[in-house]
């Protein structure tokens, strides 16, 4: 190899070093923050149980308490859920029916008076109680992630490519206040 030859090859692999770098760097800074999204709190929501974020945008599913008009829970229909759009100015929008029975919709059984069984229909391997507690007399929703029992507050589901009916989904996040410590806790959990 000639000298001009080697100084070209040099410089070339410098260059895809330093881009090697950056790249990397990149892709470590992806993985501590698992989404480039910069998702809004909801806020203000009336009988606001949780909330479920995830990629490929910032629109969020709201689940509240379903009450009836004499002020108590529908027991056959404990849980509204629906959209507030945020990446379409904030509009609040139900699911529609591919949603509702195939990805974020939530089906409940009644356990007794005061307590219902949860499960999402996309993922029935989880299941989440909704119940009245004797401290503040509200509703909230549990689920043991970890083996810890969390207060639901908000759910992080991290998707990376596949299909509206195959999602390539990573994990979910639930974060939440544990009952045992009653501090705020995020716990991830894969899917399968």
């Amino acid at each position: 190899m000639n000298k001009l030859s080697f100084k070209n090859f040099k410089k070339s692999l410098i260059v895809i070093t330093i881009l090697v770098n950056i790249l990397s760097g990149n892709l470590l800074a992806q993985s501590k923050n698992p989404s480039p999204l910069n998702f809004p709190t909801p806020k203000n929501i009336e009988n606001m149980l949780f909330y479920i974020q995830r990629d490929p945008n910032v629109n969020t599913a709201i689940y509240a308490i379903n009450y009836q008009e004499n002020g108590k829970i529908d027991k056959s229909n404990p849980i509204k859920a629906y959209w507030i759009r945020y990446a379409e100015k904030g509009e609040k929008k139900d699911f529609n029916y591919m949603q509702r029975k195939f990805a974020y919709g939530i089906e409940s059984k009644t356990v007794n008076n005061e307590e219902f069984e949860l499960q999402f229909v996309s993922y029935k391997k989880l299941p989440f109680t909704l119940k009245k507690i004797d401290s503040d007399q509200k509703y909230h929703v549990f689920v043991s992630v970890n083996q810890k029992r969390i207060q639901v507050e908000k759910i992080f589901v991290r998707i990376e490519g596949g299909s509206f009916w195959l999602p390539n989904v990573k994990y979910a996040e639930v974060t939440g206040i544990e009952t045992s410590s009653n501090k705020i806790i995020t716990e991830r959990m894969l899917l399968k």
